[in-house]
Formats: C-alpha cells, sequence, structure tokens
C-alpha cells in the first residue's frame, strides 16, 4: 500500500487547516493510501518539533532539513497543509520543500502571505517545482495564484451532509442557559480577526447570551479578558460538553463577524445544522453568498436577523442546508480530490 504523508505545524486540533487535513486523510485512506501524519505539535504519527508554529528552541537549519527528510522519506506522496503558505515558521517551509523536490506533492493553501497585511511583505512562499499540484481552498485564492503565475486547483472544504443532531437540552443545561434564553454562539478561537467585539455586540443587540468556544491565541488574552469584562450581556466562555454538533443544536444564533477567513467553517455547519448565521463581510464570504447563493445575516443588521428569531422562516434554513449539500460535501470534496491525483497519475 503506498504511503502520503500529510504534514503541517500542528494537526489533529480544531482550527480549521487541522480539520480539513482529517477529512483529507480520511478521502486518502479511501482511495488505498496509508496515511500518517507528521507535524511539530498535536497528535500526530511523526513529531518533528522544528515544524512548530514557536519551534522552542529553534532547530538549526542543516538539522531541520535532515529531520525532515527522514520523516517523509518512504512517502509516495506529500500533502503539505499550509506549511509552505504561511510564513509563520520560514526553516520549516525550507525544509520541506527542499525534502520535497523532484516528488510528488499537493501543497494545500489556506492563508498565503499576500492576504495578511502583517505578512505581505514576505515574498518568499509558495514554493514552486513542475513535480508539484497547488490546491487552493477558494477561488480569491486561486486567482491570486494565477496572477502570479502558479496554476492552482479549487477544491473546497468538505462537510458531512448528514450531521448527528446535537444535545440541545443536556448541553444548554451544561452552560446553565435558560429554554427562552437567546444562546449567540461564536465557534471559533478567539483572534483579532474573528472581530470579538462585534460578536458581543451582536449578542447585547440581540438582548441574548455570548457564548465564546474557544481559547485566546496569538497573545490575545489580556483584550479578550477586557472585552469579555465589560460586555453588556451575559458571557460564557468554555468549551462545549459534547462536540461541535452539540454547540450548533444548543445556539440560536452563529455569529461569525470575522475580518478575513480563508474559507470559514462555521457558515457552512450552520446551513447543515439549520442554524441562522450572522457573517462578515470577509471576500471570501461574499464569493460563497455570489457563488452558491447562501443567505446569511448582517452582524450590523440585528432588526432582521431579530425579525426572524420571532418569526423563523425554515424555508430560509431549508435552503441554505441545501446549498451546502450540494456544494460542500464531503463527497464532493472526495471527488475534487481523486479527480486531481488521477490526473497526476498519482493515485494507488
Amino acid at each position: 500500500m503506498p504511503t502520503c504523508a500529510i504534514v503541517s505545524f500542528r494537526l489533529g486540533g480544531s482550527d480549521g487547516v487541522s480539520i480539513v487535513a482529517a477529512s483529507w486523510a480520511t478521502a486518502l485512506h479511501s482511495f488505498g493510501f496509508d496515511v500518517v501524519t507528521v507535524a511539530g505539535d498535536g497528535p500526530v504519527d511523526r513529531v518533528v518539533r522544528g515544524l512548530a508554529l514557536h519551534a522552542d528552541p529553534p532547530t538549526s537549519q542543516d538539522r531541520l532539513d535532515e529531520e525532515v527528510r527522514v520523516a517523509l522519506a518512504d512517502a509516495d506522496l506529500v500533502v503539505v497543509e499550509n506549511l509552505c503558505t504561511i510564513p509563520l515558521n520560514l526553516p520549516a517551509a525550507r525544509s520541506v520543500a527542499r525534502a520535497l523536490h523532484a516528488r510528488p506533492g499537493v501543497l494545500h493553501h489556506h492563508d498565503p502571505a499576500w492576504q495578511r497585511a502583517h505578512l505581505a511583505h514576505v515574498n518568499e512562499l509558495p514554493p514552486v517545482d513542475p513535480n508539484w499540484r497547488h490546491v487552493t481552498i477558494n477561488e480569491l485564492t486561486r486567482r491570486d495564484f494565477a496572477a502570479r503565475g502558479i496554476d492552482a486547483t479549487v477544491i473546497y472544504t468538505g462537510f458531512d451532509p448528514n450531521p448527528r443532531i446535537g444535545d440541545r437540552a443536556k448541553t444548554r443545561e451544561f452552560l446553565d442557559v435558560d429554554a427562552g434564553e437567546r444562546l449567540i454562539v461564536h465557534p471559533v478561537r478567539a483572534i483579532p480577526r474573528k472581530n470579538v467585539p462585534a460578536a458581543i455586540r451582536l449578542a447585547e443587540q440581540l438582548g441574548g447570551t455570548y457564548w465564546l468556544v474557544g481559547p485566546a491565541e496569538d497573545g490575545y488574552d489580556q483584550e479578550l479578558e477586557l472585552l469579555l469584562d465589560v460586555a453588556h450581556c451575559r458571557v460564557i466562555h468554555a468549551a462545549p460538553p459534547g462536540d461541535m454538533t452539540d454547540v450548533y443544536a444548543a445556539a440560536d444564533v452563529v455569529a461569525f463577524p470575522s475580518t478575513w477567513e480563508g474559507f470559514g467553517n462555521p457558515p457552512i455547519e450552520a446551513a447543515l445544522h439549520r442554524r441562522p448565521a450572522a457573517v462578515g463581510d470577509y471576500p471570501v464570504a461574499e464569493e460563497l453568498r455570489s457563488a452558491f447563493g447562501f443567505e446569511w445575516f448582517d452582524p450590523d443588521d440585528v432588526t432582521a436577523l431579530d425579525r426572524f428569531l420571532r418569526q423563523p422562516d425554515d424555508a430560509l434554513l431549508e435552503r441554505n442546508r441545501e446549498r451546502a449539500v450540494e456544494h460542500f460535501s464531503t463527497e464532493r470534496m472526495t471527488a475534487d480530490l481523486r479527480a486531481l491525483l488521477d490526473d497526476a497519475g498519482w493515485l494507488p
């Protein structure tokens, strides 16, 4: 059985890259690959500490080159999840690119440097090699790659089209949320671009409770603590007692007012769980609205969302669900990935 290695900074967590990587691993296994995971952090098959986002102490370039070469030596195909895209550990990106020279590789791009103002000055990534295939998670980034002379294929994230129904009553009981209490869930890690102030403001204006599911990251702890302390609504900052299906079951509204996302899973998940979503106007959200017809609420138009909560429109929820099933199922993603590998001659 051929081996496919999936490599990134970290894998196996709740972040978007890890979730997408896990769905790709399932698809690759179904194609006949033995899948191994390689990362600097997380519950992976092969740990290479120098690949971590904040490798401490940093590994010398020569040593990292050798460790990566050994970790990927038996791989017939390597999928690189964002590590050669966003410049958060350039020595790691260089080592992976060297190890993959003239070998079959899929570089899966989530967050290119030029899409982040504080990273736009870095022009070293992505690396290119005639043996590799490049995949983006949205059309916006594919066009950006084309403008830079790099051919790429869009493969949208895939989701379970028939997720189980979560336990609304048990989850709300765990949170001490009354049956009639409006619960506005913000299912994200707390970092600046997730726009926590706008999500809190939405909960305040809806007269509801704000539930932030994820932890603060990237040094956002102090600012987050201040924001939650001064909020004019009830605040819950806690991980769910179950999985994300229970989070969506408990919620009345999914808040996602991000200022930037490479994709943004929660609006699609909200559609599959038949929950209204208040979604920011970041570029990829507009791509999904215009290309696929999703009907999301404007976080700044509280009147429309309040009206919906008072008189729910099941037809709107069902239209969103049908669009998510048609365009963003795991079956569709698997078919797209199979076509890419078949075209390259890399299927087992």
